[in-house]
């Protein structure tokens, strides 16, 4: 797919979009889509939320701790997510690599993420292997201790260091610590990053470990959600067994909402070592349950959601000053940010791009949006909240929504209402937001390059260690349809309707590897180039027309492959479809727009060249082919800069007519 994610780590960076508003007792507009759950709060505190679905025999278990870097003590930063490290290296009863028996059981999705606020473990199991997974779980929630010891603290302690270095090793990579560092004062919650400072890291100790666990980590501080192939009460019995016995933890008080809002605007210029200038800007906004929170959503989307969004037309588009450019509304318990980053071109003018930002942004405090703007945003909002509720687990899925309801909104459903607000909002609605919180008081980030120089009684016997699985449920695919258009194109079709959403993918026998015939980077700059144009359609017209109908278009190759795929809303399919026809068939590669994207992929192989594994993908096929061998080019696809240097867009042209057929 054709998308990138410049902020990579600025509170959560997900696909999840979190709803946040707070008015769940007036009526629901037509439109919000529900998730059907019931919850169930234990004896000890540990609130469960199920939910039923049974089109595929797995589950999720998805845990979330009200626990995050906000609640770290001075002298202790990156210790939450430190602790979520040494959660996945055994318990007293299971004293081993926790993945081991999900390994066994052909489980997914296993992982474990921690935010300012708080700390999830998340895994899908086939669901016979329920109780496997409720155990593991509750066996670490309660029975932790007596498997950490110093080398187990010492060892994770140097893999999140490791991961710090890796992290700050890439281009930008620090920029995001001088961000945390400057738009909160010293003292908040938010003035730190997740991952902490390497002096924190090194006096962590045992005792700390003891003590975070038993204040934070207890059945009242937790939310088990379990969803997929399920019965509620059966649910209800098995975590009453497995988790029934677990300390409630002492009571907690959670540090309270400071936004900090910021009156005066200030700067901070640094140096790295990246192949384009970057800027960022941003500004603390409202936490979570604040009305404004949906209207700054749709705003980021206004700036810079599809090529026809204001900053992207201008700025990358239409003036060319940018190769990249986003802007985001991200939230968090206590405050929020927005954020707007733009990637000059190479050689470009920063300032230039400030300015040009700056004067978009006035426009609508000044202006207001218009109703296309409004429109397109909700629909893509519908359209990406709708596509994520497919899944039971993972970023977005039925389980996370639920989970970050009931952490951050204080119920399940609490993502209802806030649908609520994004299709009740209003184009002033969002003018005004961007007027109170957007008009002053930014914090702007300025990365050049480096100048070139030369307890319950339970009846679970632990000792027997973890339960045996037995027996697995058999997997159900949806049956495939084959058939042959009368041009040749073979057709497969799985049905599945549970969720309005129909996906395409069309395949072509060619990839990076069908450049050998011609100029490296070929294939790439073709695929690229199919939505920037067609007989009857500008690129503009594509985005617009895409927005509208709610779908997605993306494409890309591999060595063997090209592929177009579209994500289409089915009460929209037949609009979609045709669209999805005519930028296949009909590219038209206009001049300027093979210019313009062109000059970006050069700029790609230079990003490529300082960043350490797109380095080696483009170093290492030619060692293992040998020279000439159609395997032996970059695999990142980009081709060279010679050869990018060199292509005309009729070798584009001929790409489409030689490998394009049915």
């Amino acid at each position: 797919m054709k998308y990138a994610c410049l902020i990579k780590s600025f509170w959560i960076c997900s696909t999840l979009i979190i709803y946040t508003a707070s008015a769940q007792t007036k009526e629901l507009p037509d439109g919000v889509v529900k998730i059907p759950y019931e919850k169930f709060v234990l004896h000890n505190g540990l609130r469960l939320i199920v939910h039923e679905d049974h089109k595929a025999p797995v589950v999720a278990v998805n845990v979330w701790y009200d626990v995050g870097s906000a609640d770290e003590k001075e002298g202790k930063t990156g210790f939450a997510h430190l602790f979520e490290h040494l959660m996945f290296n055994g318990s007293e009863n299971h004293n081993d690599d926790y993945f081991k028996p999900f390994d066994r059981v052909g489980a997914t999705g296993m992982n474990g993420t921690t935010s300012e606020d708080r700390t999830n473990y998340f895994q899908e199991v086939p669901k016979t292997a329920l109780n496997m997974a409720l155990w593991m779980e509750s066996d670490r929630m309660g029975h932790l201790l007596g498997a950490i010891d110093q080398a187990r603290l010492d060892e994770q302690r140097g893999v999140v260091q490791n991961e710090k270095r890796q992290s700050e090793n890439q281009p930008y990579g620090k920029a995001f610590n001088i961000i945390q560092e400057n738009t909160f004062p010293a003292g908040h919650p938010y003035s730190h990053t997740v991952i902490g400072s390497m002096e924190d890291l090194d006096a962590a100790t045992l005792d700390d470990v003891r003590e975070w666990f038993h204040v934070y980590y207890g059945a009242a501080n937790a939310v088990i959600v379990v969803a997929g192939d399920v019965d509620p009460e059966d649910v209800k019995l098995r975590v009453e067994r497995y988790f029934g016995g677990i300390e409630a933890g002492p009571p907690l008080v959670k540090p309270v909402i400071n936004i900090s809002k910021r009156m005066e605007s200030t700067r901070h210029v640094m140096y790295d070592r990246v192949p384009q200038d970057r800027i960022y800007k941003v500004w603390n906004v409202p936490a979570f349950g604040d009305p404004d929170v949906e209207l700054l959503d749709i705003l980021g989307d206004v700036l810079s959601r599809g090529k026809s969004s204001r900053l992207y037309k201008r700025l990358v588009y239409d003036e060319q000053i940018a190769t990249d450019v986003q802007a985001a509304n991200y939230t968090s318990q206590l405050a929020g940010g927005f954020l707007i980053v733009a990637t000059a071109r190479p050689g470009g003018d920063l300032a230039a791009v400030e300015r040009a930002i700056d004067e978009e942004l006035r426009r609508v405090i000044d202006r207001g949006i218009n109703r296309d703007e409004l429109d397109r945003s909700k629909t893509g909002r519908r359209a990406q909240f709708t596509r994520g509720l497919e899944r039971v687990g993972g970023f977005g899925g039925k389980s996370d929504v639920l989970a970050a309801s009931e952490v951050y909104l204080g119920s399940p459903d609490g993502h209802e209402a806030s649908q609520a607000s994004v299709i009740n909002a209003t184009a002033r609605d969002v003018q005004a937001a961007a007027r109170r919180w957007l008009s002053n008081g930014d914090f702007t980030l300025e990365v050049h390059a480096y100048p070139e120089y030369a307890i319950q009684p339970s009846d679970v016997n632990r000792s027997t260690g973890v339960p045996e699985v037995t027996e697995f449920p058999a997997v159900r695919f949806p049956e495939r349809e084959h058939f042959t258009l009368g041009n040749g194109l073979k057709v497969i079709l799985a049905r599945r309707t549970g969720v309005p959403v129909v996906e395409m993918n069309m395949m072509f026998d060619a990839g990076y590897a069908a450049d050998q015939f011609g100029l490296p980077g070929t294939a790439s700059l073709a695929l690229n180039m199919l939505d920037e144009g067609t007989a009857t359609r500008t690129a503009l017209q594509i985005s617009d027309e895409l927005d509208r109908v709610g779908a997605t278009l993306g494409t890309g190759s591999n060595l063997d492959l090209s592929f177009i795929s579209m994500s289409a809303l089915k009460d929209n399919l037949d609009k979609s479809l045709e669209l999805y026809a005519d930028v296949i068939l009909n590219p038209a590669f206009p001049a300027a727009d093979f210019e313009r994207l062109r000059q970006q992929q050069l700029a790609a192989i230079q990003r490529e060249k300082v960043t350490p594994v797109p380095m080696a993908l483009r170093v290492f096929p030619k060692l293992i082919y040998g020279e000439g061998h159609a395997y032996s080019l970059p695999l990142t696809g980009s081709g060279t800069e010679d050869s990018v240097s060199s292509l005309k867009v009729d070798a584009l042209r001929d790409f489409h007519t030689t490998w394009f057929r049915p």
